[in-house]
């Protein structure tokens, strides 16, 4: 087991090294100059050829692109001096560059909007696998019936709807008109965790209701697979209780195929729900990085790309080692 985590840690780190190779690239051999946005930004869209030219040099781009990878590779490390259009910034490590338009380290932006997304993730996710599993084990045992097809209609309906919109319409109706809930936002926890709970519930509600449809779906179809197995006949001929027979034999087979959507959707959730994010105010990953991308504030863009690739890293070697609970014929190699 060790030495199969340790083996997936390198390789992730390969991969990760890799995107970053690669948005990095993307951006210096993009078709709009990378200085344009910044020069833009400092003189207000009156960038002249000259200036332009200036910001170039001064920021690298007149470089090789191998060296200034290395510079900023260095700087992931130790830290390094960056030299933002005619200003020069002392950016700690790790050096993730200088926002635009704050002219703060992206680092120390990322780490005061990550908790803000964290919590949105993890009530969303936790909202949206309890109910989609719940109904979807409902739906199984009741297979054929009135139950059962009103459930799975009912999450087909749902989900054919955009999330955007279901968002907009919950918060205009649940908060503007009926005034049932409280003022959406993100508050950090430590400083008062009421004011945190009540400014997260209704996007976890959203978010966990529409998100359930896609887990009462597979849920269901893994569930009346496994209610089909041959040890699970003899554990009903050995007479042991429906309930123990569905919910420890059944079920810890049917999760299997659910875990592998389910780590992929919490590290989608993890780099930023902007529909959520946007339309209930929330200063996460997603509304950062959708702002960025609006002025084209090149270091925040690639910062938000690398969070979404360690993510989905981290939950696909997650996503494995509960594998090997799950299900004993599994053996990490």
């Amino acid at each position: 087991m060790f030495a199969y985590i340790v083996k997936r840690l390198i390789s992730g780190a390969v991969v990760v090294v890799l995107i970053s190779m690669g948005v990095f690239a993307l951006f210096w051999f993009g078709p709009r100059n990378p200085a344009l946005p910044l020069c833009n930004i400092d003189t207000s869209n009156r960038c002249r050829p000259a200036i332009l030219q200036a910001y170039e040099h001064n920021m690298g781009f007149d470089d090789s692109v191998v060296h200034q990878y290395g510079l900023w590779a260095k700087g992931v490390v130790v830290g390094r001096s960056m030299a933002l259009g005619t200003e020069s910034h002392k950016c700690p490590a790790p050096c993730l560059g200088i926002d635009y338009r704050t002219k703060l380290p992206v680092w120390k932006e990322l780490t005061t909007k990550f908790p803000a997304t964290l919590s949105l993730a993890l009530g969303a996710s936790l909202m949206y696998l309890v109910l989609g599993v719940g109904v979807g084990v409902l739906a199984a045992r009741r297979r054929g019936t009135w139950i059962d097809k009103s459930l799975v209609t009912g999450s087909l309906l749902l989900s054919s709807i955009p999330f955007y919109l279901v968002a907009l319409l919950a918060s205009l109706w649940f908060t503007i008109s009926l005034g049932l809930f409280p003022s959406t936002g993100y508050h950090p926890i430590t400083h008062n965790p009421a004011k945190w709970f009540a400014g997260l519930i209704l996007p976890w509600l959203v978010l966990g209701i529409w998100g359930s449809t896609s887990y009462t779906r597979f849920s269901r179809g893994s569930m009346v697979e496994s209610l089909g197995e041959d040890y699970i006949r003899t554990a009903k001929a050995k007479g042991l209780p429906a309930r123990k027979v569905v919910f420890k034999h059944a079920l810890r087979a049917a999760m299997v195929p659910v875990v592998t959507i389910f780590g992929l959707d919490f590290a989608t959730l993890l780099a930023g729900t902007i529909f959520a994010e946007r339309i209930f105010g929330i200063e996460g990953i997603g509304k950062w990085g959708l702002d960025a991308v609006t002025v084209k504030n090149l270091p925040v863009v690639s910062t938000t790309v690398l969070v979404a690739s360690v993510a989905v890293v981290a939950s696909n070697l997650l996503v494995d080692l509960i594998y090997s609970v799950l299900d004993p014929r599994v053996r990490l190699t």
